[in-house]
């Protein structure tokens, strides 16, 4: 290891230890792991200490935030329950089904007049980037219990799902970009191999993985500990197996999430949960922590670049994304479904941008998408509001907003977010 490589590795292992002795005070504040982790990297980054940057440690940082991400799509899809869906289940339906492909076109159309020398299809990569939402960036916002459970579990539905239901839209777009890798292939050849050979490769991986792992569960001969490991282990072999076809790894991933989950409740060898939670809770610890440190590379490698070159455009372009392009589309959505405005309102500003848009963009710089450096920089500059916005708002409207809610439902009963039985918090992207 080079001396520039090793002092990085000890300000990278420095600042994740520093964190790990103050989280539990920090999770009390409006200061959130992500503005840590961020705020640190573009310490260390090329505009700080300049020990990693993006020109000579590109093959490192793109590893470690496509092992994040491939981690967070299989963890959330393998724990989400039909349940989830049935019970509340109008809420998620409406925000993917509608909200989700009105947040691309609003994003597409909305970055048409404030970021000129962009094709139309860049335009397009660029609304898909920043359609994912994140719960982590504000965890308390989808986990304080004074919210009530219906809008908790649509919110971590949502976040648990939109991030592989825009994967398609992203991998297609970036086929259509003329001069990227994907588009030597052809948008009718990505299609085919992202969507339809990687589809078939995480069911058959996931599904058959579950089903092995319930059959030696059943006899007793996988221990607690590996069980566990065995689900890295379909998370890696789905993502390698659809790379190897030149297909999409994370949607293989996402995909063998599900089947894994399904299987493995079939198989009844979860507890009486049947819910597949157990045996993915060293996935989701690790998913947390690269995630965070995906945060850390990202601001070293993207925002502290965009800083130096911030522009009007881009910093507007950024407010209109967390707020218009999010919130019109949730209200639209949204629309006759019986919930009370401080509700709608509560869900569309928690629409935080978060990981899957910050390994979309690094994915972007690595195909070498000809408007490359001005949408890295729309990217970096919108997720770092998003950080600093919905982090630190996290805490105070969750509290606000429960109390609304505490009020409203003594007063009206029959209110919509109090209806019986609106349970659970749907996966687990709380706790990423």
């Amino acid at each position: 290891m080079s001396g520039g490589n090793a002092w990085a590795g000890a300000a990278v292992a420095a600042v994740t230890a520093g964190y790990a002795l103050f989280s539990r005070r920090l999770a009390t504040t409006a200061v959130s792991g992500p503005m840590v982790f961020a705020a640190s990297g573009v310490a260390i980054g090329p505009v700080g200490l300049g020990l990693i940057d993006l020109e000579h440690d590109a093959g490192g940082v793109l590893t470690l935030v496509e092992a994040a991400l491939t981690l967070v799509l299989l963890t959330d899809a393998m724990t989400v329950r039909r349940r989830d869906l049935r019970v509340g289940g109008f809420l998620p339906g409406r925000l993917l089904g509608i909200g989700l492909p009105l947040t691309i076109g609003a994003g597409w159309l909305l970055a048409w007049p404030l970021l000129p020398g962009l094709t139309a299809w860049e335009l397009a990569l660029l609304g898909t980037i920043l359609a994912p939402t994140d719960a982590a960036l504000g965890k308390t916002a989808v986990s304080d219990p004074r919210v009530p459970p219906l809008v908790r579990s649509g919110l971590n539905v949502e976040s648990g799902l939109n991030d592989g239901m825009a994967l398609p839209f992203f991998v297609v777009f970036l086929a259509a970009v003329p001069g990227t890798h994907a588009s030597q292939e052809g948008v009718a050849g990505v299609f085919w191999r992202s969507l339809v050979v990687s589809t078939a490769l995480g069911l058959l991986v996931g599904g058959l993985g579950g089903w092995l792992l319930s059959w030696a569960g059943a006899r007793g001969w996988v221990g607690g500990v590996w069980r566990q490991v065995f689900v890295l282990a379909v998370a890696a072999g789905s993502y390698t197996l659809a790379v190897v076809v030149d297909g999409s790894g994370f949607i293989a991933a996402w995909v063998a999430g599900f089947a894994l989950g399904v299987s493995l409740r079939r198989g009844g060898t979860e507890g009486a949960a049947g819910d597949g939670r157990h045996a993915a809770v060293l996935a989701e610890q690790l998913a947390e922590l690269l995630a965070s440190l995906s945060f850390l590379l990202f601001g070293a490698v993207l925002l502290g670049p965009a800083l130096e070159h911030l522009d009007w455009r881009i910093v507007l372009y950024a407010v209109l994304s967390l707020t218009v392009v999010r919130m019109v589309p949730v209200v639209l959505s949204l629309a006759g479904s019986g919930l009370a405005l401080p509700t709608v309102a509560y869900i569309g500003w928690f629409g935080p941008r978060g990981l899957a848009s910050v390994v979309f963009g690094l994915l972007v710089v690595e195909d070498q998408v000809p408007g490359v450096r001005l949408l890295g920089r729309v990217v970096a500059i919108t997720v770092a509001l998003s950080i600093v916005l919905h982090g630190a708002s996290a805490v105070v409207l969750a509290q606000r907003y429960g109390a609304w809610h505490r009020k409203a439902a003594a007063a009206r009963p029959g209110l919509r977010e109090g209806a019986p039985g609106a349970q659970g918090a749907g996966p687990a992207a709380t706790e990423r």
